[in-house]
């Protein structure tokens, strides 16, 4: 049995996040949007109920400021719109507009098959085995 490298896990689970967005960028590069600008879609399409500004910045793992600039550039093709917040003025609210739908249907598609020919192979249990053993890695940096 291989003995286990921590020196290499990181670098290994680095690669394969690497890899892995490229591929899908590659694949989604016909529908004219940056990884940056679908990946602000993706995330918006996943709330239950329209998030704030702030917190669609803290679900893609962008500072407010950068956020802001690509609302910009979907609002501009009519994909988002920002909405006031009536007890906050400060505060906008991020809606998907009718023209992301069938972009956002096409990202999911594109996205599923990707996933489906990378766990070729691979067995249900190993993972959701991987998925435990991310979920505690995560759970173990939150705390620090």
């Amino acid at each position: 049995m291989p003995q286990f490298d921590q020196h290499r896990f990181g670098m290994q689970l680095a690669h394969l996040s690497r890899a892995w967005r490229a591929e899908l960028d590659r694949r989604l590069a016909g529908l004219g949007l940056s990884q940056a600008r679908w990946l602000v879609l993706m995330h918006l399409s996943r709330f239950a109920e329209l998030p704030t500004q702030r917190e669609l910045a803290q679900s893609v793992g962008v500072e407010g400021p950068t956020l802001a600039r690509l609302l910009d550039s979907l609002e501009t093709q009519g994909l988002v719109c920002r909405q006031a917040v009536a007890e906050d003025r400060r505060a906008k609210k991020i809606a998907l507009q009718a023209k992301a739908l069938p972009l956002i249907e096409q990202i999911e598609a594109i996205s599923s098959q990707l996933r489906e020919e990378l766990f070729t192979g691979i067995d249900q249990d190993q993972l959701i085995l991987c998925q435990q053993v991310h979920a505690r890695i995560i759970s173990n940096l939150e705390r620090l």
